[in-house]
């Protein structure tokens, strides 16, 4: 009976505040299942839904203990039974229809999702999770490209319907997903406006495709907005912090646009005459309920996009895994998100 593998990984026995987040060193590392890939972790992304998953606040809350993660780049471990076989397979008879989704030890890969949880230095996915991380990005890069790119995928196509020649606004255009939302944007035609709260946040977002950024921290900033509009409004706002700002939205929206909320931190009072008015929508994102081929669709988008070069993660503050409290903590109390914030293993 061979002995039983040890890693260090962040567990979350009780909810609450970011001291719950505890480093192990002796978690067992997971085994993967059929259809499933171990991964060694070099990087995982901390997205913002993981301190309100660990708050307890969230809708839905994981079974206690459990390691928090979805966004890992690594190295494939070792594979579950049927992954490999089909790699021999389906490569001897013909080309996968879906080349992203089949693995070997030693590929160089990224995840939207784990089982096991991401903030390990081990952790297995399922195998429609997993996606080839080029060479041309490195790790910490690959942990920033998940859950960003899928959702601001899933929020200008499938839920806001974004054309090209519309303009959308993206509010926090330099946090992960803001990041990926406007390069996603300008790739798809858009013209591209985006906020942020400091100088260098607004730099970022032009240097990431938003023709034009504004302070969302500056009074006045919705008029600017307009006046860069011609006073019609914009199309789509990709909203992340929409308690703050989604009755302004709604008055910023021109006719039948539409505002796609990615984020909230609590409630907001909004008059419903304003949709009235625009004959506007708001629709909720969240990148759980997207089907396996709206999944399928972004990986094919987000593959072209690391092909074509347009796709470049922007990472923000590094922290070491035994400070995933931490790293928590400056998340939400950050005067400005600067690029996605990545836990490292090394």
């Amino acid at each position: 009976m061979s002995a039983v593998r040890l890693m260090r990984a962040i567990r979350v026995s009780q909810f609450g505040a970011p001291s719950v987040l505890q480093l192990c060193p002796d978690v067992a590392v997971p085994q993967p299942a059929q259809g499933q890939v171990l991964i060694r972790v070099h990087a995982c992304g901390v997205n913002p839904v993981e301190t309100y998953i660990r708050s307890g606040a969230y809708s839905r809350k994981p079974a206690l203990p459990y390691t928090p993660g979805s966004d890992v780049a690594g190295v494939v471990e070792a594979v579950g039974e049927g992954v490999s076989v089909v790699k021999e397979l389906v490569v001897a008879l013909a080309p996968p229809k879906n080349i992203l989704s089949v693995f070997q030890p030693g590929d160089r890969v990224f995840t939207t999702a784990t089982e096991s949880g991401g903030y390990a230095e081990y952790a297995v996915a399922a195998e429609d999770s997993v996606h080839r991380l080029p060479g041309a990005l490195d790790f910490t890069q690959g942990a920033a490209i998940g859950i960003p790119y899928f959702t601001a995928y899933r929020a200008l196509v499938h839920k806001a319907h974004a054309r090209a020649g519309e303009t959308v606004l993206i509010h926090g255009a330099s946090g992960g997903v803001g990041v990926a939302a406007c390069q996603l944007s300008r790739a798809l035609g858009l013209r591209v406006l985006g906020t942020a709260g400091t100088p260098g946040g607004m730099q970022l977002a032009l240097d990431n495709g938003a023709h034009r950024a504004f302070n969302h921290r500056e009074e006045g900033y919705t008029d600017q907005i307009m006046e860069a509009t011609g006073g019609r409004g914009v199309d789509v706002i990709v909203e992340m912090l929409s308690n703050v700002n989604l009755s302004s939205d709604l008055q910023m929206l021109a006719l039948s646009g539409r505002v796609a909320v990615v984020g909230s931190r609590g409630p907001v009072e909004i008059n419903p005459r304003d949709t009235m008015a625009k004959e506007s929508c708001i629709m909720g994102v969240a990148l759980f309920f997207a089907t396996p081929g709206e999944k399928q669709e972004c990986a094919a988008l987000v593959a072209a996009g690391m092909e074509a070069g347009w796709l470049r993660p922007a990472v923000g503050s590094r922290y070491p895994l035994g400070e995933a409290a931490r790293a928590h903590h400056d998340i939400i109390q950050s005067a400005g998100a600067a690029g996605k914030v990545v836990l490292l293993m090394e």
